[in-house]
């Protein structure tokens, strides 16, 4: 059944390799179901409820991308997204998170129908390969930092960041970082020795030693300093809770929010998320090999559209725009390559409503040495990109999308600057009609954005 839906012989791949693909997939995904109720129920809303409807999003998001695309790439809550909601939306702007919640709707239906459409593939297809490649590059940085953060291992300084110190407050920040190494060390020498599901097998023995730890008395809980037991229990959730977020963005009053202003949530939730998802699709189809000669993904349009049907259905459901993760590198990373590991990854977040505090807690220091490792298989299609004088137009930009995503902390934004400069340079070398139209288009629309967003 699997080799008929899924066509595992023509992917080069078998269902054990698609499960373990899956598992590792959504063990790198977890923390989402923690961190979300936790960004989310800043705006007022129930964190059970929110979690609830972050493993429903996922589950219809991740199984639309499973048969709709047959790509291996999992969808939930995207990272900062949701605090835009909470915090720029709901607190900064004064709205309520019906509203807010409405807005994400409203913008997963007009996704929808631009993914019916040749929009959101043609702007995928203008982008040049070479710029392709360096967003692949720098989504692998951006993961790697993302690792750093969650292991605690990158701290905030007056250097805006540096290396933690290990010996201060050893027993709960200092021994999580330490484990993460250790976990990193783990992960690498697996790999090495090109053990299956190595970056899976990392994730769960770097848990274990933590509770390990724990037991010994070398790791103290301090839930008000945010380091819970690593110990999972078996709690059941309470799934009444739901009705307290489902279907609430239809009971709004618009009349207090005003149309324009409306518009303008809207049409910021629309912008980032437009780049965020093409930018996640571009890097790891790209570590995937799923590209065809001229730089195309096959399947993007069934995938766009899985993305858009994921966001207004967890909209209705109750949470913050749901898109494809970029996490999904993980699971492409042990040999994950169709929608049998997407339906892996949504099968368990279905599961997780059962036993959510099973899965939120497997801790952050567990995940973050396999985002690293991660970084690192997606860096190496640097090596790809020329940096020789003739093609300096493209390698130029390739390099401002690279850095820009790590240091602005955005894969939208890395894209924008990337494209930007595209098109200035091949402007400025005379080269300006080897820019496709719609890369003009879209470097106009980004200049736009950053004048009057």
């Amino acid at each position: 059944m699997f080799e008929k839906v899924f066509r595992l012989t023509d992917n080069n791949t078998t269902v054990r390799t698609e499960v373990m693909a899956g598992i590792t997939t959504f063990m790198t995904m977890a923390y989402i179901l923690a961190v979300n109720p936790s960004i989310l129920s800043a705006a007022g809303m129930d964190p059970t409820a929110v979690l609830l409807a972050t493993a429903l999003a996922s589950f219809i998001g991740t199984a639309c991308m499973a048969f709709l695309a047959n790509l291996p790439f999992a969808l939930s809550a995207g990272m900062g997204l949701n605090a835009y909601l909470a915090y720029t939306v709901v607190l900064g702007y004064g709205v309520s998170w019906q509203v807010a919640l409405l807005a994400v709707f409203v913008e997963g239906a007009v996704f929808i129908v631009l993914s019916l459409t040749n929009v959101r593939e043609a702007i995928f297809n203008a982008i040049p390969l070479t710029l392709k490649k360096g967003v692949s590059v720098g989504i692998g940085l951006f993961i790697a930092f993302i690792g750093l953060q969650n292991a605690g291992l990158c701290v905030d300084s007056a250097t805006l960041v540096t290396i933690t110190s290990f010996t201060e407050n050893f027993r709960t920040s200092g021994i999580c970082a330490l484990l993460a190494l250790i976990g990193l060390f783990v992960i690498a020498a697996l790999y090495i020795h090109k053990v299956k599901g190595a970056i899976l097998f990392g994730i769960v023995i770097t848990w274990a030693l933590g509770m390990a730890c724990q037991a010994a008395g070398i790791y103290t809980p301090d839930p008000e300093a945010g380091f819970y037991t690593l110990f999972p229990s078996l709690s059941i959730t309470d799934f009444t809770k739901l009705g307290l977020t489902f279907g609430q963005c239809f009971k709004v009053d618009m009349g207090a929010v005003g149309l324009l202003n409306f518009i303008v949530i809207v049409f910021s939730f629309l912008f980032v998320d437009i780049f965020d998802t093409l930018g996640t699709l571009i890097g790891v189809a790209t570590k995937a090999d799923m590209l065809d000669g001229e730089g195309r993904l096959p399947r993007i349009r069934p995938a766009l559209l899985s993305d858009a049907i994921a966001t207004s259905a967890g909209a209705v459901l109750g949470t913050s725009t749901t898109t494809t993760f970029v996490e999904s590198a993980s699971g492409v990373a042990v040999g994950g390559r169709t929608g049998l590991t997407a339906l892996v990854t949504g099968a368990l977040f279905l599961a997780s409503t059962l036993f959510a505090s099973v899965f939120t807690a497997i801790p952050s220091f567990a995940t973050a040495p396999a985002l690293i490792m991660v970084g690192f298989l997606m860096v190496g299609t640097v090596t790809e990109i020329r940096f020789d004088e003739e093609h300096l137009t493209e390698a130029i930009p390739a390099y401002l999308a690279i850095i820009a995503m790590p240091l602005f902390y955005s894969i939208s934004e890395g894209i924008s600057l990337g494209i930007i400069s595209y098109v200035l340079l091949n402007l400025a070398a005379g080269k300006g009609r080897r820019v496709a139209p719609l890369m003009y288009v879209l470097a106009a629309l980004f200049v736009l954005k950053y004048v009057f967003l």
